[in-house]
């Protein structure tokens, strides 16, 4: 039986183990389809912007422009804002809004941008609809989304084909889609966008100290984060195949010759 859907409920929650990947990015392996939009003087919402470290990157190549950057958590609006205050950067303030509502007037921003959002959103062309108004007739809406359905490994560690196929009914059952990127230009134009410009671009996790990091991160989340909850809640997996999927994390970051790729989509969209 198909778990019950949770719409809009965040798949890897807040758990240390996440916000450590999440302080890992920046605009330069993040962003970087969007740099040349990144002038001084420009206005940039960030959606979903986190703990704020690819924000405080974009706040510092467009300033004195504004930048805001929102997120549905408290917790991690806080975060964020005191990450600003610790960096000085004080062109940059941090909010906690509504993707599908935001408290911005038609028009605010030049620049609108998401990263890591949408495959989480159960409505995400509603959201690009609501990026688009706040963005207004002159600005973009820039969006950048792993496909996991494309994600590769070596060696061929079975628990991790294991921990692909629990990540994936997991993600759907919190009305997210984890194959999101190969539908972001899809999604932009059923959201009325004309202009959609795409590109694409790889994270690789290859080297000793990038598959310790990741690895760790993944044996991690695989048995204490928001992930494990919800599969185990909702029947996906029970406690002894996460186990197994975290040492199969382990297993991979072990390997010599282990190596990790995550193909991502990257759009740029116009009115």
């Amino acid at each position: 039986m198909a778990a019950a859907q949770h719409p809009d409920r965040y798949t890897h929650g807040h758990h240390p183990s996440v916000l450590a990947s999440h302080e890992w990015r920046t605009v330069e392996n993040s962003a970087a389809y969007l740099l040349p939009q990144l002038r001084p003087g420009v206005r940039v919402l960030d959606v979903g912007s986190g703990p704020g470290t690819i924000t405080v990157d974009m706040a510092r190549l467009v300033a004195p422009g504004q930048t805001i950057g929102v997120d549905a958590s408290a917790e991690i609006v806080a975060k964020a804002q005191a990450l600003a205050t610790e960096e000085g950067v004080d062109n940059l303030e941090f909010r906690v809004d509504d993707a599908y509502a935001l408290g911005a007037a038609d028009g605010s921003f030049d620049v609108v941008h998401a990263h890591q959002v949408l495959q989480h959103l159960g409505r995400p062309i509603d959201a690009l609809r609501e990026f688009g108004r706040v963005a207004g007739a002159d600005g973009i809406v820039a969006a950048r989304d792993v496909d996991y359905e494309g994600v590769i490994w070596y060696p061929q560690v079975p628990a991790l084909d294991t921990w692909i196929d629990v990540y994936l009914r997991v993600h759907r059952s919190n009305g997210g889609e984890p194959a999101a990127g190969r539908r972001l230009k899809a999604w932009a134009a059923q959201a009325g966008f004309t202009h959609i410009e795409t590109s694409a671009s790889v994270w690789v996790f290859s080297s000793p100290q990038e598959r310790a990091w990741w690895g760790g991160s993944w044996a991690e989340r695989a048995v204490a984060s928001q992930f494990a909850e919800h599969a185990i809640e909702r029947g996906i997996a029970d406690r002894a195949t996460l186990e197994r999927i975290a040492d199969g994390w382990r297993e991979w970051a072990a390997a010599e010759d282990g190596w990790l790729l995550m193909p991502h989509a990257e759009i740029i969209a116009r009115r």
